[in-house]
């Protein structure tokens, strides 16, 4: 054989074995798979990405926004509200439910939570091995940060946060390693976050504490070089960083409403209400499964930060210590505080392996030499692939929405909000008497009503707790606790009905109310209505003893 036939016989060998590697589906491509397959085959099954009732009014912003093509600046769901200023300020996260929810349903926004949720998982295990950690303690971290996230996994805008707030870490440290132009695709990236959700002001935070943090590197650096000079410079990351996060800020005035918005997120986050009243502003409970894996990895990441500061290491610990008082301020900051923590810490595990690997223990040689097949210096085509290059993550979407298809009735495969926490047949059978009218309900049964009846039913107060005004709110807190003034806020708002879980206190008082009368109880919602407005129809009638 001549030289040329064997030279162009090991190309065409090459070539097949680079395209069966790319062919193999990857780690990241099986958790993609795993997480999306566990959301709906669990024991909820899809209604698990629809348990809070601010999908419902998301879903009807869209459709107004797509209806009308223009932003709403005034309230469009309640009687109590009717005319105030109102921001629709993740316009773009409702217009892509609405469209979705146009075509497939709520199948379709359920199917979406689960991509994104999924998506994110995946590209984070992608991140912690391109930070060279040991495969298996990637694998491990991803569980944790899974585990403690959980409780947020739901078919609502800020699904859509943790991927940006990913890829905003992602690019700072790459242009750490290597400065690079990529990492001025923030400030596109921030444009999108701003009108998606709120949170984009995580972006901000990071960058200033890696301009901070990457300025004290320096400086140290600088300070510690026996060869430098007395004369000051400005250090460059600096005025690189500096600079962008100028533009970024500046990107985030490119939204329907510009500063408004900024002044409006600044009042809601100082609002004592939402701080005392709504639980994913509070503090975290330190109790149950999740918790305990939070708990762990605050205490260990922070110990790592003295590890970190050894190597002069300054940003990473000033992230870490940022994103853990958030997260224990805030619960609902705890899934970025693991997106940044876990990869740090199995990062510092790693190095402390590879340590031990090079003292000669056959363990953890076996570990670092397992790194680097699968996750380190020797990466394989099918993880070096780009996501979006995935077969199997996409023919698991297309099987998982062909499922949500053509099962649709049974219980795994029905997307709709669940039974279990909204009066579904409570509006099944009354739903065209509450039409019209001033109804009594909890905030979220509130979203419920909008899902199911807007324009028609406006709702006394729902799940958007920036928006209503103190008054509105201490009404509702008193009437949830039956304070003795209970009568009187049900007089000033005229309302005629009310539609109660059969655990709220108001609801037993109403019963004893000689004004009230009960038109409906299914042991899980009752439906109550003014004695001399009453208008419970026997068709209504027969649908409830049928039931």
């Amino acid at each position: 054989m001549s030289a040329n036939a064997e030279f162009s016989s090991d190309g065409a060998a090459k070539r097949r074995g680079r395209t069966a590697a790319f062919l193999v589906p990857s780690l990241a491509d099986w958790v993609f798979v795993s997480i999306l397959a566990w959301l709906f085959f669990g024991a909820a099954g899809a209604t698990s990405l629809l348990v809070d009732g601010d999908t419902g009014w998301h879903i009807r912003t869209g459709e107004h926004i797509l209806a009308t093509g223009e932003f709403p600046r005034q309230d469009l769901f309640s009687f109590t509200m009717e005319g105030e200023q109102w921001f629709a300020w993740e316009w773009l996260a409702d217009v892509l439910f609405a469209a979705i929810h146009q075509v497939v349903g709520l199948k379709g926004i359920a199917l979406l939570g689960g991509v994104v949720i999924a998506a994110t998982a995946a590209a984070l295990l992608r991140y912690m091995l391109w930070l060279r950690v040991n495969v298996l303690l990637a694998v491990f971290g991803l569980m944790m940060a899974c585990a403690a996230s959980t409780v947020h996994w739901l078919a609502r805008p800020h699904m859509f946060t943790w991927g940006f707030f990913l890829a905003t870490i992602w690019l700072l440290e790459s242009d750490r390693r290597r400065p690079s132009w990529r990492v001025y695709l923030l400030v596109p990236l921030v444009i999108v976050w701003t009108n998606t959700h709120g949170a984009f002001v995580a972006l901000l935070l990071t960058l200033g504490v890696y301009t901070v943090g990457g300025t004290l590197e320096q400086i140290w650096a600088l300070r510690a070089d026996p060869s430098r000079t007395a004369k000051w410079t400005v250090p460059p990351v600096l005025r690189r960083y500096s600079l962008l996060l100028l533009l970024c800020a500046a990107a985030t005035l490119v939204n329907p409403y510009t500063y408004e918005l900024h002044r409006h997120i600044f009042h809601y986050l100082q609002s004592d209400f939402i701080l005392q009243h709504v639980q994913e502003f509070q503090s975290p409970d330190f109790r149950g499964e999740s918790m305990t894996v939070y708990e762990a990895a605050l205490v260990l990441s922070i110990l790592a930060c003295g590890w970190m500061l050894r190597r002069r290491e300054i940003v990473h610990p000033l992230l870490i210590l940022a994103w853990a008082h958030a997260s224990l301020v805030s619960v609902r900051h705890m899934p970025l505080f693991m997106i940044v923590a876990v990869p740090l810490l199995a990062r510092e595990i790693t190095f402390w392996f590879e340590e031990q690997a090079r003292a000669g223990n056959p363990w953890f040689k076996g570990l670092s030499d397992l790194a680097d097949d699968y996750g380190g210096k020797s990466k394989t085509v099918s993880e070096a692939r780009p996501a979006w290059a995935s077969w199997l993550a996409v023919g698991a979407t297309v099987a998982m929405a062909m499922l949500l298809q053509v099962r649709d009735g049974e219980r795994l495969w029905t997307a709709e909000f669940p039974e279990a926490r909204f009066p579904k047949l409570a509006c099944d059978t009354f739903g065209d008497q509450l039409q019209g009218r001033r109804v009594l309900t909890m905030d979220q049964w509130g979203d419920y009503l909008i899902y199911r009846f807007h324009p028609s039913v406006k709702v006394f107060i729902d799940g958007r707790s920036d928006f209503y005004a103190p008054s509105i709110r201490d009404e509702y807190v008193g009437l949830l606790n039956s304070h003795w003034g209970w009568q009187r806020v049900l007089e000033k708002h005229d309302f005629d009905a009310a539609l109660v879980p059969v655990d709220w206190s108001l609801a037993s008082a109403l019963k004893l109310d000689p004004g009230w009368r009960l038109a409906y109880d299914d042991g899980f919602a009752l439906l109550f209505e003014k004695r001399e407005v009453f208008r419970a129809s026997h068709v209504g009638l027969e649908k409830w003893h049928a039931n």
